[in-house]
């Protein structure tokens, strides 16, 4: 049987792929290829770019004979209108989105695919039938604790928390101040060259207009307990492996309103969570839906909704036995349900299913 070609038409480059291209398309090839699909890339920018103008390519489609083409992340007029003329050819169109609303190209395509059951929710009741949930698959599931040490914190020897982040976060969110027995190790967008860093520090301070907050963006970059490490895609899961608590503290704002859009903050993916579970990190995380559909509360993770929370859980993981039995449940209960061959599946079937 001759296998469906199926064109991806990504926001960023597959040489330097987003963390999301890598995820949710170029980790299933393997997978599309054994289920009889032929998985091409059909567009990529050199740049970053989410609204690319994709006009050129609809020859390039048609001639590549594309029977289906998945549209991750990109969105725009250019590309509402690429849709709507493979339409016209018969072409199957797919979008899949991870952390926004955006009707448009869900009314265009035959299919959405959300990273999450929030965030399919949040559309049109007439257009659920066309929205299916991929999560996000882990990666390196072989790569985990085995040892949590005996250690209960002190400032001499203080516990490691680490919180992984696909910015260059200028401040710790929800932390204003730390324990003393706890240190934090920021795994993010920050360059590994002394100087390009130091760059980047100048510039970051001298757009904050507020004395107060460059007093906030001075304390963070010279406090003792906060380190800043460069993340790479072999390191970060080092340096999760060598903490002993996983942290995902957001900030909140702006505020939800229930009758509005929900904020960027709010829609985010699982992804940063379940990647600390299956390492066997219990991890504390600030209140998200996606979140809170993972965590059962003090058995595989912990939620905090408030500062006071936060240090009441910090407190509790100060215990190697619970950090153990956190550990090794928040583990079992991501491993096989998040896995990237069960989201493959996943993903297949909803490709198979447009309508």
């Amino acid at each position: 049987m001759t296998p469906i070609k199926i064109g991806f038409v990504l926001p960023s480059n597959s040489k330097k792929p987003i963390p999301s291209t890598r995820i949710s398309v170029l980790n299933l090839f393997p997978f599309l290829i054994k289920s009889n699909f032929n998985p091409k890339i059909a567009y990529e920018p050199e740049v970053d770019n989410e609204t690319p103008d994709v006009d050129h390519i609809y020859a390039f489609i048609i001639s590549e004979g594309f029977k289906i083409i998945y549209f991750q992340k990109v969105h725009g007029d250019s590309v509402v209108k690429l849709a709507n003329k493979l339409a016209k050819e018969g072409i199957k169109t797919i979008y899949g989105v991870c952390d926004l609303v955006n009707i448009s190209m869900a009314e265009a395509t035959n299919a959405t695919i959300a990273v999450s059951e929030y965030l399919k929710s949040l559309y049109p009741p007439e257009i659920q039938h066309k929205i299916s949930v991929v999560h996000d698959g882990l990666e390196h599931t072989d790569v985990y604790k085995t040892s949590w040490g005996n250690n209960r914190g002190s400032r001499s020897n203080p516990l490691h928390a680490v919180l992984v982040t696909s910015l260059s976060l200028s401040h710790l969110p929800v932390l204003e101040s730390l324990p003393s027995w706890l240190k934090i190790s920021i795994v993010g967008r920050y360059s590994n060259q002394t100087f390009q860093r130091l760059r980047e520090y100048y510039w970051t301070f001298s757009k904050l207009k507020h004395s107060y907050k460059r007093q906030k963006y001075l304390k963070f970059l010279f406090s003792r307990k906060i380190e800043r490490v460069t993340w790479d895609p072999v390191g970060v899961y080092e340096a999760m492996k060598q903490a002993d608590i996983g942290i995902i503290p957001i900030d909140q704002f702006p505020v939800h309103d229930p009758n509005k859009i929900p904020p960027s903050w709010r829609v985010k993916s699982e992804n940063r969570l379940t990647m600390k579970m299956s390492m066997g990190l219990p991890v504390i995380a600030s209140p998200i839906p996606s979140y809170e559909s993972v965590i059962s509360q003090n058995k595989n993770g912990f939620i905090a909704h408030s500062t006071a929370e936060w240090i009441e859980n910090l407190e509790t993981l100060r215990d190697p036995q619970v950090r153990i039995k956190v550990g090794i449940s928040a583990r079992k209960s991501v491993i096989k349900k998040y896995s990237t061959e069960e989201q493959a599946r996943l993903f297949i079937d909803s490709i198979r299913n447009v309508k």
